[in-house]
């Protein structure tokens, strides 16, 4: 059977932010540019599979509870408090890191979670998701990642699916490194991270990790149900570049999975 949880045990999402801050600065470190500090790849002896091998840091991506990404599935409905988004136009900045492409945002974008402030600082792409909605794959996915005063991060998770050509996601294509590259300032390009959001902002919530080693917990994950479009083009032309850049979903364990 499966406990139904209580006001107290959802604003545990909160307090769990707060219950180890050296965690919080070690993923707000490791996630300021999607990578750890040893080789890992998606492929082979130091794909997935083995990341929790590759390092002592890394240890958390084999044995840790909490880990990302998951199967949405039996969700909970409740109330898991408001979702405040409150995002700028901003010039566009963006690197190839050797595992993503992603986008450096400066101050000023907001993310509000139940009265917790965060800042977003960075946002990325994965081909294909790597979230399942009821054991289904999309055909890609964009993780934006913001940062708490504290130290403490919450991710929103937006599914895209085939569909029509997507303006908000062409200057970043338009700019794409096909190679690993530092960040980059595109002179006369803005982008609007908050028209990459879907109309629908019904969301599951969870407790997870950072998805790539090391693959620290303790994070707020939002991820929405509704996605959004892209191209066969502009998927493709992501895909060029990645192939495969997915972590595959992992074990819920005694976790609640949240629905607004």
């Amino acid at each position: 059977m499966q406990t139904v949880p209580t006001r107290r045990s959802i604003l545990g999402f909160a307090a769990a932010l707060t219950a180890c801050p050296l965690c919080s600065i070690r993923s707000a470190r490791a996630a300021d540019d999607h990578h750890g500090t040893s080789h890992w790849s998606y492929e082979g002896d130091t794909g997935p599979a083995h990341w929790g091998a590759l390092s002592p840091e890394y240890r958390a991506c084999s044995l840790g509870t909490q880990q990302t990404p998951i199967d949405l599935q039996g969700a909970i409905e409740a109330q898991v408090g408001a979702l405040d988004i409150a995002y700028q136009t901003m010039p566009l900045t963006i690197l190839n890191n050797g595992h993503t492409i992603q986008v450096n945002t400066p101050p000023g974008s907001k993310l509000t979670i139940d009265g917790t402030a965060y800042e977003l600082f960075q946002f990325h792409f994965h081909h294909p998701s790597e979230h399942l909605l009821a054991g289904k794959h999309f055909e890609m996915e964009l993780h934006l990642v913001h940062r708490a005063a504290a130290g403490g991060l919450a991710v929103l998770g937006v599914l895209i699916t085939p569909g029509a050509a997507n303006p908000a996601l062409a200057p970043i294509w338009a700019a794409m490194p096909p190679h690993e590259a530092p960040p980059r300032t595109i002179p006369d390009s803005t982008i609007e991270p908050a028209r990459l959001l879907p109309a629908d902002r019904t969301y599951f919530r969870y407790m997870g990790s950072l998805s790539t080693p090391p693959c620290t917990e303790g994070l707020v994950w939002t991820v929405f149900r509704s996605p959004i479009e892209a191209s066969h083009e502009q998927i493709h032309a992501f895909a060029t570049v990645f192939p495969m850049n997915a972590r595959p979903p992992q074990s819920l364990h005694h976790r609640f999975v949240l629905e607004s």
